[in-house]
């Protein structure tokens, strides 16, 4: 992360640099914030300083000027989004598919169906008006995950002896799960992109949760009790997960 500099004669941040950083910029200012800081979110592809609650817009400009390099090799590191659209490649399962909107349909269909094609990817194919198949798609990838994390969490719950409260998918963009302290399990519904092995840890380690709401050595005992193949796992979110966050709409939907 950048930090503020000293600098004799900050310059501004132009209206060409901005738009060339192909990136969103946020400026936040935060109470307890001594300096400026700098960071570059790889979910979101946005640019976030961060400012002392008296520090004025000119000088967060300035600052991202001087750190400009700085952000535009962390924007080049990351991989470019892959939008919900006709044709595109998406994982499903760990296995890449093809999307087809294929438009409305002469006969019943249900909205989303999975087709697959001789020698050629499998076929995610969205039924119905284009303009909403983004909407139909995301809907349907939710409700898999969940069918999916319904099935591990209940397992992995019956081998530690534990009960969750309840299971929700979210569009969570810093963490994978999350484990409330009223037993709530809550889960990012891109698991259901990864391979099966890496919807099923992440579902074993919030149960292990509900037990003990730490990263301490019972916690990860707890894990490995239930899920053997722990280290495998966790390796592969380390070096792909951030990789899932290329895959959604084209534009924020709200559900």
């Amino acid at each position: 992360m950048a930090r503020a500099k000293a600098s004799a004669s900050p310059s501004r941040l132009n209206a060409e640099d901005l738009s060339a950083l192909d990136a969103d910029v946020e400026v936040r200012r935060h109470p307890s914030a001594r300096r400026l800081t700098l960071r570059v979110s790889r979910t979101r592809r946005a640019v976030i300083v961060t400012l002392p609650m008296k520090c004025d817009l000119v000088e967060a400009g300035s600052f991202i000027s001087r750190n400009i390099d700085w952000v535009r090799e962390r924007l080049g590191s990351i991989p470019e989004p892959v939008p919900f659209t006709d044709t595109a490649m998406i994982p499903l399962r760990g296995e890449p598919h093809r999307l087809v909107f294929a438009g409305a349909a002469t006969r019943r269909a249900a909205p989303v169906e999975i087709e697959t094609v001789d020698g050629a990817f499998p076929q995610i194919v969205v039924n119905g008006m284009t303009d909403h198949a983004p909407r139909r798609l995301i809907d349907w990838l939710f409700e898999q995950a969940r069918r999916d994390l319904d099935v591990a969490v209940q397992r992995h719950a019956r081998t530690l002896g534990l009960a969750a409260r309840r299971i929700a998918v979210r569009d969570q963009a810093s963490r994978w799960g999350s484990c409330s302290t009223t037993g709530t399990l809550s889960f990012s519904w891109r698991l259901i992109l990864a391979p099966p092995l890496i919807l099923d840890y992440v579902a074993a380690h919030e149960v292990a949760h509900l037990a003990e709401m730490n990263h301490g050595p019972r916690f990860w005992s707890l894990v490995q009790r239930t899920m053997p193949r722990l280290d495998e796992a966790k390796n592969w979110l380390q070096i792909y997960g951030m990789d899932l966050h290329r895959y959604g709409p084209a534009t924020v939907l709200r559900r």
